[in-house]
């Protein structure tokens, strides 16, 4: 009723939405209470210190933990916001409620170690701030990772630069106009840049250098002319003049409408073929009648099984049979092929 009367124009579900938003956070801060203002609340209101107020209702801070053989710390009560920001760090909390219990392990204390803390650094805090003796599983643990950590070093680099001769790189390191390009001496003979390839070797080269860029297996990169970023229109397709065609295209295309006719025939009408089976001869006998199609070069259809088993038939002309495969013209796929000998079922005559 209050807004409303001192901010009539906001109506609405917004004045109420606010309205409700602000009652919720001061509850959930602890300034109200079932909807009634608490007493630090009026203090706040009133200008004055709610500390006080608040000193005589909130449990007082502790600066200790019990440290256990299991890896885990308890706090007995509310930490220090200092020990609390470092237990925090180096531990992770396992459970809440009126005793915090936090478990470090590797990973909590090579947190720690990664914001800059020392072995040495931790192992004092905990012996300051614990009531108990610092167990030897933890200072194992913290020792043994302290020891791992940082001997692998990962960073960042785009470009490099690599070298035979170290007096050579001696001389860019040490080269005033090589400072913009941020180098960095990883060994005697490499050098690595935050600069792109392309701006290190347009820099080099400008100071008077000749580097070629290499790709990641450590190939020289050969430059190539621009070509053009779009295509260009298609070329014109000349078309011949219409007139008689020449006699040796023609005769051509006529013995290869004859040839195609006749394979295909052959295929349709197989001797010795009935009712369409593929051939089966004994193998003495396949080899026999392949053998007399290479001496007179007859075609000869066989039947032949695929490495899926599956059963076909083919028309071939036999050229020659060695190693235990024959070599022919298979007419039903125009072209040369090799067959082993021992896929072949059957011969049989065209």
């Amino acid at each position: 009723e209050r807004l409303a009367w001192e901010q009539p124009r906001r109506r609405g579900p917004l004045r109420e939405q606010l309205t409700e938003f602000a009652l919720r956070e001061a509850e959930q801060l602890g300034l109200t209470g079932l909807g009634v203002l608490s007493g630090h609340g009026r203090a706040l209101i009133s200008g004055a210190e709610a500390a006080p107020v608040l000193a005589p209702l909130l449990p007082e801070p502790v600066d200790h933990v019990l440290l256990q053989a299991d890896l885990t710390a308890v706090a007995p009560g509310p930490l220090t916001s200092e020990l609390n920001r470092w237990m925090t760090l180096a531990a992770d909390v396992e459970s809440k409620g009126g005793a915090t219990v936090y478990r470090f392990s590797e990973s909590s204390v090579r947190r720690a170690l990664d914001a800059g803390q020392a072995a040495e650094e931790l192992l004092a805090m905990l012996e300051r701030h614990s009531a108990t003796p610092v167990p030897q599983a933890l200072s194992y643990l913290v020792s043994d990772v302290a020891r791992r950590h940082g001997r692998i070093r990962v960073g960042t680099a785009s470009a490099y630069v690599r070298c035979d001769d170290p007096a050579l790189l001696d001389q860019i390191t040490a080269d005033r106009r090589s400072a913009a390009l941020r180098l960095r001496r990883l060994a005697p003979t490499v050098i690595a840049s935050r600069s792109s390839r392309a701006v290190l070797v347009d820099s080099l080269r400008a100071m008077g250098y000749a580097p070629v860029p290499e790709s990641l297996d450590g190939d020289v990169i050969i430059s190539q002319l621009d070509s053009r970023r779009t295509e260009g229109p298609a070329p014109v397709r000349q078309v011949a003049p219409t007139g008689e065609p020449d006699p040796g295209v023609a005769a051509a295309a006529v013995r290869a409408l004859r040839a195609g006719d006749a394979a295909h025939l052959s295929r349709r009408e197989p001797v010795d073929a009935p009712g369409g089976q593929v051939p089966r001869t004994p193998a003495t006998a396949t080899i026999s009648k392949l053998q007399d199609a290479i001496r007179q070069g007859m075609r000869v259809w066989i039947g032949y099984t695929d490495s899926q088993g599956n059963a076909t038939s083919r028309i071939l002309e036999p050229a020659r049979m060695e190693g235990g495969y024959l070599t022919a013209y298979d007419e039903t796929r125009a072209a040369v092929h090799r067959f082993a000998l021992h896929r072949i079922t059957g011969v049989s005559g065209v």
